[in-house]
């Protein structure tokens, strides 16, 4: 070993150097065993001279092995969608309708003749269905494949052929760069090669753009319009109004190939035809019967509820969504009538289900006692919001107006605010309240409708739209209305006119059934100068005030403007017992019982009562002399494990006694 080190004028020995010494005795049992297992010295030496060794490497084989099946395997897949790229990018719908897998075009007549009447041009046969969503584009190219399996058209139609795009399947395993572009051009290929077929693609202004990158305008469209040029192939393109004029119709090279159809909403009676046309297959599939009523139910209450889709989708929602509620129900076959459409409207359009079937006419009969239960000394102004309310509700107001829109004006504390949130309390809506403190600035006011483009959180919506949207039943509450910038009355004209508004986003927000009440101090000076009182004696120096300070277009649109009368002594002693009430309630929680004497009522209804100020001195009244008390012994004294309170007067002061339990 140290012979052959040195000779190859190494330093240092390795295992290489021992192997090849080993080797050199030829009759060693070592040499013997390297030559059975195929290593040669001259393997030794290459390995020490070079680093290579001729080992093989398993791993690597079997890693190999699998990347070569891969590529197999893809390669395989690949020569299949080249065999037949229309089996695996589209779906032919001639042979869907044939096998019964669509269901059937109800109506739709005039806008079908026109579909084919445009396929039967010489040229420029390419129409393209243009709706809002959920009005029926797709099934209506359904519908002209069903037409085509059964014979029902022209002749020269009738060998035809139709293939929808299917945009997943052509994006799904798109790699490189120009995938996307070589999958459609195979299935323009195809139809080509076939002749006499119809290629329709659902949401065609998605093409506008697909597959372009930056700095190019090459895109999928680009690759449709030699096609349609050259009339080797018939195009049928659905889309919305909105897409078709942001998108599809910029490329004047592409529209002007197509022949727009409008695919308007039905009205609530073709809905009605369709659900009927439909009900045979809803009811096989949730085993399950629809009466005539619950059609008319489903048509109607969607159209006039669920405001933010489009008959008949929402219309047929209903019916499916109901059918899937009455088979969980019960396995048996059930009948479903308009009580249970009315349900599910009320799921769907986050209402009351009273609001939707009318059972709620015992309420809003007793809605005026209810509401005089709980603001006292409002009487008055409290039949003129409910006088409103129930002619809206009667259907005899106006229907694209709100179902009320007042303005409440009068001093502070009397019963304003609390009779907009007992109203939504009695009602069972929401209760939406926005304090126009907050929006006394110009640039605020773009918060309720959304930024306008180009500025921050333009694509978020307005506060105001997305909270009617969420919860168009409500009591909508614009608290200290005088205090808002103007131009926020531009915005109420709209709504109080024509029950609408429109955000930044073109999404509509509908007030229809909404109650706007706005309210407001203007008057309240001119009202406590002239003394207490309410109803046509009283001075006209508080209209005055608002007649100032709100314009005659707003005032104009007010359903009634309501004034607010200074509570009275006598009427004190009605909210000492509703504040009381209200104690009394939170302290059973804790196991303890409040008794009060008549004397220390009217002391606090004495001490409380301010004509300026209302209520509200008498609810800090109630804070600070009694809770603050009645705490410090919850916390710390005898009413730790319960008891009972009773509150007298000693000497024009609160006398507390208590009792443990």
């Amino acid at each position: 070993t140290v012979m052959h080190i040195q000779s190859a004028g190494k330093e240092e020995a390795t295992v290489g150097d021992l192997l090849a010494s080993i080797l050199d005795e030829e009759k060693s049992y070592a040499a013997r065993l390297l030559e059975a297992q195929g290593v040669s010295r001259f393997n030794v030496l290459n390995y020490i001279s070079h680093g290579v060794s001729n080992i093989p490497q398993p791993k690597m084989e079997q890693s190999d092995k699998s990347t070569t099946r891969r590529e197999k395997k893809t390669t395989e897949k690949k020569s299949e969608t080249d065999a037949d790229p229309l089996r695996a990018y589209t779906v032919n719908l001639i042979d869907k309708a044939r096998e019964g897998k669509i269901d059937p075009l109800i109506g739709r007549v005039e806008e079908l003749e026109r579909s084919i009447q445009v396929l039967c041009r010489r040229r420029k046969n390419n129409p393209v269905f243009v709706g809002e969503p959920g009005v029926g584009k797709t099934a209506l190219a359904e519908g002209l494949a069903l037409r085509i399996a059964s014979g029902d058209v022209p002749e020269l139609l009738q060998q035809t052929g139709v293939y929808t795009l299917d945009m997943g399947s052509l994006l799904a395993g798109t790699k490189f760069r120009g995938d996307f572009e070589e999958r459609i051009k195979s299935v323009l290929n195809a139809l080509e090669q076939q002749g006499d077929t119809i290629l329709f693609i659902d949401e065609i202004h998605t093409l506008v753009g697909a597959g372009a990158t930056s700095g190019s305008s090459l895109d999928a469209s680009n690759l449709l319009k030699p096609a349609l040029a050259a009339e080797s192939i018939r195009c049928v393109g659905s889309t919305t109004f909105e897409e078709y004029k942001n998108l599809f119709e910029k490329d004047r090279a592409l529209s002007r190939r197509f022949q727009k159809i409008d695919v308007l909403e039905p009205t609530v009676e073709e809905t009605v035809d369709i659900l009927k046309g439909l009900k045979s297959y809803y009811e096989e599939h949730h085993e399950v019967r629809f009466t005539e009523e619950a059609l008319q139910a489903a048509a109607n209450l969607s159209a006039r509820h669920i405001n933010y889709r489009h008959l008949p989708d929402k219309a047929i929602d209903v019916l499916d969504e109901t059918g899937a509620w009455a088979r969980l129900q019960s396995r048996r076959r059930r009948k479903i009538g308009v009580k249970e459409i009315e349900a599910t409207v009320a799921r769907i359009a986050r209402v009351p289900v009273a609001s939707i079937s009318g059972s709620d006419r015992k309420r809003l009969q007793k809605l005026p006692d209810l509401l005089k239960s709980q603001v006292f000394g409002q009487d008055a102004a409290i039949d003129t919001v409910c006088r409103s309310i129930l002619r809206a509700r009667a259907g005899i107001g106006a229907r694209e107006k709100p179902t009320g829109s007042f303005l409440f004006t009068g001093p502070t504390g009397v019963g304003k605010t609390e009779v907009a949130r007992q109203l939504a309390l009695q009602l069972g809506v929401e209760f939406l309240r926005f304090d126009m403190s907050e929006y006394m600035e110009k640039h605020s006011v773009a918060r309720l409708i959304g930024a306008p483009p180009g500025y921050v959180g333009f694509d978020q919506g307005g506060l105001l739209t997305d909270s009617v949207v969420k919860h168009p039943y409500a009591v909508l509450l614009l608290d200290e209305i005088e205090k808002a910038h103007p131009d926020l009355f531009d915005i109420l004209l709209q709504i109080m006119d024509h029950g609408t508004l429109t955000d930044n986003n073109g999404r509509h927000a509908d007030f229809k059934n909404v109650v706007l009440i706005m309210t407001s101090n203007v008057g309240a000076r001119e009202m406590s100068s002239a003394g207490i009182g309410f109803g046509d004696n009283q001075p006209t120096s508080s209209n005055q005030a608002v007649e100032r300070t709100f314009s005659p277009e707003f005032r104009n649109r007010l359903d009634a403007t309501v004034p607010f009368a200074a509570l009275g002594q006598e009427v004190m002693l009605l909210v000492v017992d509703k504040f009381i009430n209200q104690l009394r309630l939170s302290l059973t929680e804790k196991q303890v019982s409040l008794t009060i004497s008549a004397a220390a009522r009217k002391l606090l209804a004495d001490r409380g009562h301010d004509p300026a100020f209302g209520a509200r001195p008498l609810d800090r009244l109630i804070q600070n002399e009694i809770s603050d008390v009645i705490a410090g012994e919850l916390l710390f004294g005898t009413l730790r494990d319960g008891g009972k309170v009773k509150i007298g007067v000693a000497k024009k002061a609160f006398l507390f006694t208590f009792l443990p339990g």
